[in-house]
C-alpha cells in the first residue's frame, strides 16, 4: 500500500467512522460546500496548490499540456499530450473511455454492483424504470478514477447520443471504505446518457461525481460522435464511470470478471481495447 493510499484511507475511516468525523461529512457533502469549493478551485487564489499536487500524487507532468494553468482546475483537467493515449480503432474492439480502475458486473434483475455488503440497482442509478429494464441480463463495466488519474474521457464507438440527464444527490467520495457506511451511487449526483452505437448497441453511460465535485462537464447535449472522440471531463476529486450494456452486445475476458468476484481492480487507460462485439471474435 502506498503513503498517498494509507493517508486517504485514514481520512476515509475517520470521516465514516467516527462521531465527529460523520458530522464533519455531513457538512463537507452539502451542495453550498461543494459550490464554494468549485469556485476556489476555479480562482486564481487556488494556483499555490498546483505544486503539491503534483509532487503529491506522482504526476509525470511532461506528458500534459501545460502552457497556462490559471487555476488548480486547470492543472486537474489537464490534456494529455497527442499521442499518449492512443485509441484501438478496430470497429468490433470496446475500448475503455478514461483511465482508472475497472470492476465489471453481470446484470441481474435487481442487482448491479455488489460492493462490499451493499447493492445498487439500474433503478436506483437512473431512476428511470423503462431505460433500465433495456440492460437486463446486461453487463455493466465501473471505472474508478483516483486522483492522480487522467480525468478527460471519450467516446467508446461511433454513434449518436441522446441529451444528457443530470441526477442531483449528496455528495461522497468514491472509495471503497466509504461503501461500508453509504449506498454511494444512490447517493452521488450523477449525469447519463443514451448512446445509439454502431457496434454495441444502446449503451448508458453515467459519469458520477464524488465529494467535493458535484462538476460534471459533458461537452455535448444530442450529437452524433466519434470513437475516441472526447465526450467530456471531471473537475476536481476521485470520480466514476458507468457503462451498461444490453444482453449479447458485447463479450469481456472472463479474468475481468474473477478479478471483480476477487473484490480486485484492474487499471485500465483511455483508448485501450477491453473487449469485443460479440459477433466478432471469441476470446
Amino acid at each position: 500500500m502506498t503513503d498517498i493510499k494509507k493517508e486517504e484511507d485514514k481520512a476515509l475511516k475517520f470521516l465514516y467512522h467516527t462521531a465527529s468525523g460523520r458530522m464533519l461529512l455531513k457538512i463537507l457533502s452539502s451542495r453550498w460546500v461543494s459550490r464554494l469549493c468549485a469556485a476556489f478551485l476555479d480562482s486564481r487564489f487556488s494556483k499555490p496548490l498546483i505544486g503539491y499536487f503534483i509532487r503529491k500524487n506522482h504526476i509525470n507532468i511532461a506528458e500534459y499540456i501545460c502552457d497556462n494553468f490559471k487555476c488548480f482546475n486547470d492543472c486537474f483537467s489537464r490534456k494529455i499530450k497527442q499521442g499518449l493515449r492512443p485509441v484501438d480503432q478496430s470497429p468490433e474492439n470496446l475500448i475503455s473511455p478514461c483511465d482508472g480502475l475497472l470492476s465489471v458486473y453481470p446484470i441481474t434483475d435487481k442487482t448491479v454492483l455488489p460492493v462490499k455488503q451493499s447493492h445498487y440497482t439500474i433503478d436506483m442509478l437512473l431512476k428511470n424504470q423503462r431505460l433500465s429494464s433495456r440492460y437486463r441480463n446486461g453487463i455493466c463495466l465501473v471505472l474508478r478514477l483516483c486522483v492522480h488519474h487522467y480525468h478527460r474521457y471519450c467516446y467508446i464507438d461511433n454513434g449518436i447520443k441522446g441529451k444528457n440527464f443530470f441526477i442531483s444527490g449528496k455528495l461522497h467520495t468514491v472509495r471503497p471504505i466509504a461503501l461500508e457506511a453509504v449506498p454511494v451511487f444512490t447517493q452521488n449526483c450523477r449525469e447519463y446518457t443514451v448512446m445509439k452505437t454502431e457496434n454495441f448497441g444502446r449503451v448508458t453511460q453515467i459519469e458520477v461525481g464524488a465529494m467535493l465535485v458535484g462538476k460534471i462537464k459533458n461537452h455535448h447535449g444530442s450529437t452524433a460522435f466519434v470513437k475516441g472522440q472526447e465526450k467530456g471531463m471531471f473537475l476536481y476529486g476521485g470520480s466514476t464511470i458507468i457503462l451498461l450494456f444490453e444482453k449479447d452486445k458485447v463479450k469481456l475476458p472472463q479474468s475481468f470478471f474473477d478479478m471483480t468476484k476477487q473484490g480486485k481492480e484492474l487499471p485500465v487507460k483511455m483508448g485501450q481495447k477491453l473487449g469485443e462485439r460479440l459477433d466478432s471474435m471469441s476470446y
